[in-house]
């Protein structure tokens, strides 16, 4: 499995950006893909993810309503659309894949395929 982030960038607080992570062929199928994010100084922390039967999705209580995560089968490709973006979404971002139960799909452990972080600044 392999998991290429893109599309961070330098955005003014209340604006929007999406993020991309590429997969290689397949991994939809049978990987759930998750975001998290890492905040200099800070532990990493679960963003969302999507379920790899059923697509459905799970979000922090922090970006609910702002973040949407959904995924593209034949572009092999997950997106992460943000909108209304604070200072504090300040962060690099990290794309994830693994399989795991219903209740850990928040845990960075269960996730066993990461693509390298894109960082996102937003300013205030």
């Amino acid at each position: 499995v392999q998991l290429q982030a893109s599309g961070g960038g330098l955005v003014q607080a209340g604006e929007s950006l999406r993020l991309s992570c590429a997969a290689s062929a397949g991994t939809f199928s049978s990987y759930d893909i998750a975001w998290f994010r890492q905040a200099p100084g800070k532990e990493r922390e679960f963003v969302t993810a999507i379920r790899r039967s059923g697509g459905t999705t799970l979000y922090a209580d922090s970006v609910k309503g702002r973040f949407t995560i959904s995924r593209d089968r034949a572009k092999n490709t997950v997106y992460l659309q943000m909108n209304i973006l604070k200072p504090e979404d300040t962060a690099a971002y990290f794309c994830a894949a693994g399989r795991p139960a219903l209740s850990a799909q928040r845990m960075e452990n269960m996730y066993h395929y990461w693509g390298q972080g894109t960082l996102v600044t937003v300013s205030s």
